[in-house]
């Protein structure tokens, strides 16, 4: 691997360092690439979920058609009406 390291230095409780000891003894890596790997995937999580929209975002996005133009939206209810009239059975209005 061609990156600089740099040292540092951090205090763990015991259940991590089990952990990341378990973790280094299953995948036959170091511990500090146990670590390396774990904040890498943190960090796509994180930066994941940034570019997610916020709850009321996503509402407004609904309400407003989500992303359906009008014409799209008739063709959508007339196949569900299309579906919902044949599968009435004759007692149904």
């Amino acid at each position: 691997m061609s990156y600089s390291l740099a040292r540092t230095s951090m205090s763990l409780d015991k259940v991590t360092i089990q952990a990341m000891d378990a973790l280094s003894k299953k995948w036959g890596i170091s511990k500090a690439e146990v670590v390396r790997r774990a904040v890498k995937s943190l960090k796509t999580q994180a930066d994941k979920e940034d570019r997610l929209p916020s709850p009321l975002e996503a509402l407004d996005w609904l309400q407003n058609g989500g992303g359906l133009v009008a014409e799209e939206a008739a063709n959508f209810r007339a196949e569900v009406k299309a579906e919902r009239d044949a599968k009435r059975y004759w007692w149904e209005p």
